[in-house]
């Protein structure tokens, strides 16, 4: 399915963008005021259930047969998304009231992961500064076709391999490239994200050596890898998704509109029943991106209230193969005109 969308809501021009009066803050006094209330029971509850969840699926991948595995690794690692979509709350602070709960939260949640919270917790902050900015947002971008000519061979292949279907290792990339050096953030950012670093990289020190000792290699795959890999490929998939498709622009800084870019750049996209359950509704994405004070358990509430006020502008779909193709296929290379070019146009301009 593809994705509609009243493209005159995209401002394409530095004139359409300040002669449209919206603003973040207008859109928010649209929204119940409940959605942004923090409900504790609610919010241990959720953790509690993806604890239980991720538990039942390491139980079936200890006893069951090998035929029955394929359909476990996807059920344990969609969990395991879970444990991600908890800590995304905490980083956000939609979690708890007070900041230790939502930062020992997180750093539990994303361990058995492997990724530094704080790190994650900083750059995912600034993407939601900078959503659908040319040259500022670090979730998924298109890259201008001029810095992709001047890349060296392998990053070129490499950034081809990614888009050219196999998304799915995208977030791989970026959890390996960008949150394990500390040295890169200042002050006190620094000694936060040289914490978090420590304390995944010491868990894993220890953790897959026991795990290895004593359940082998396979065991290792079995039990961490390929659950891993699952969790990764949610990431890579809701990341491309919440804000790619062939009409949807990335602005320039001084023509960049915030509650254009937040509201109208942004996708829903509904998964089945059981990926919305264990990943606890994260990818009802706009509300999410007009206020990160809204925890997951009142996207919902949120997103029906948009639905009312702004109908058939919002950009909505549902996860499909075919979705996929159409990213893949299409939103390759930056392009001012089209939003997009493919890798085929750009060789063809050459």
């Amino acid at each position: 399915m593809t994705i509609s969308v009243n493209r005159e809501t995209i401002p394409s021009s530095a004139s359409t963008a300040n002669a449209d009066p919206l603003r973040l803050k207008d859109i928010l006094r649209t929204l119940p005021r409940e959605v942004f209330e923090k409900n504790r029971r609610k919010a241990w509850t959720l953790l509690i259930v993806n604890v239980l969840m991720v538990c039942l699926g390491y139980w079936g991948l200890a006893l069951a047969p090998w035929f029955l595995l394929p359909p476990l690794w996807i059920f344990t690692g969609t969990a395991l998304t879970g444990f991600f979509v908890i800590g995304h709350d905490c980083g956000h602070r939609s979690f708890a009231n007070r900041r230790w709960v939502n930062d020992l939260v997180g750093h539990l949640a994303f361990l058995p992961l492997i990724y530094p919270f704080h790190s994650w917790r900083i750059l995912h902050n600034h993407h939601h500064a900078h959503t659908n900015k040319l040259d500022e947002d670090n979730a998924w971008q298109p890259v201008k076709p001029e810095i992709f000519a001047n890349q060296v061979p392998w990053m070129q292949w490499l950034y081809r391999f990614v888009l050219n279907g196999c998304w799915w290792v995208g977030s791989i990339v970026h959890w390996a490239g960008l949150h394990f050096n500390w040295t890169k953030f200042e002050g006190k950012q620094r000694s936060q994200v040289k914490f978090s670093v420590l304390v995944v990289l010491g868990c894993a020190a220890i953790a897959f050596p026991l795990l290895i000792a004593t359940t082998g290699i396979w065991g290792f795959v079995k039990f961490w890898l390929l659950p891993w890999m699952v969790y990764h490929f949610w990431m890579s998939t809701f990341t491309i998704v919440h804000h790619t498709a062939p009409d949807i622009p990335f602005i320039p800084a001084e023509n960049w509109n915030a509650a254009q870019s937040q509201l109208f750049g942004t996708v829903h996209c509904d998964y089945p029943g059981w990926v919305e359950f264990l990943c606890h509704d994260i990818n009802v994405h706009i509300p999410h991106h007009l206020s990160t004070a809204i925890p997951s358990y009142n996207l919902r509430l949120a997103h029906r209230s948009l639905q009312e006020k702004w109908g058939g502008e919002l950009r909505e779909c549902s996860f499909s193969w075919s979705l996929m193709r159409q990213i893949t296929q299409q939103c390759h290379l930056y392009s001012a005109e089209e939003c997009y070019q493919t890798f085929e146009d750009y060789y063809a301009k050459r």
